[in-house]
């Protein structure tokens, strides 16, 4: 499992939707979910940078894991998520501090059929606001933006969170341009 999860985190870094040594990967594993390390650099995962923590309690090994495993398992809890990925992508987080309205509304084809509205919701990282509000969120889609912070993106796969996660930076950047070009006519 950890090969896959230091598959897709060197995708995440080699196209920019993350700094090496931010973000962070999970895969649920029945009542349980392996997670990145704190301050485990995304396209360096190996074996022993990944830990595996319950989804329904805490435990001794949550302080090993990433600082939003609480994200994660809320997460875990009330959707049926079977991977998370979270990316700091950078036209995400900003439209995210431009954003006045809640959510991004996508003007590209795919993301109007294939993401809809991108919510953007609010909570310190790894805050129980955090965690609630993106839970309620991911249960009615499988995107959202964290304001000021980046993305988290659900899917049944690594492979599907990881395209809804370069599907909502794609229609940030998109929706940013336009933006920017609409105002200087």
């Amino acid at each position: 499992m950890w090969q896959e999860m230091a598959r897709i985190g060197k995708k995440l870094v080699d196209h920019g939707l993350v700094e090496s040594h931010f973000g962070n990967i999970s895969v649920r594993r029945g009542n349980s979910m392996v997670i990145t390390r704190s301050g485990c650099p995304l396209d360096e995962i190996c074996e022993e940078n990944v830990v595996e923590v319950p989804i329904q309690t805490t435990c001794e090994f949550d302080s090993l894991a990433s600082s939003e495993t609480r994200v994660h398992r809320r997460i875990y809890q009330e959707t049926d998520a079977g991977c998370i990925v979270h990316g700091h992508c950078p036209f995400a987080v900003v439209m995210s501090l431009l954003d006045e309205s809640g959510s991004i509304e996508p003007l590209d084809s795919e993301g109007v059929c294939f993401l809809g509205p991108v919510p953007v919701v609010e909570g310190a990282i790894g805050s129980e606001e955090l965690a609630a509000n993106s839970a309620a969120a991911l249960t009615e889609c499988d995107g959202l933006i964290v304001k000021s912070h980046g993305t988290i993106s659900t899917g049944k796969t690594l492979d599907h969170a990881y395209i809804n996660t370069t599907q909502i930076e794609h229609t940030c950047k998109i929706r940013y341009y336009y933006d920017l070009a609409k105002s200087s006519l």
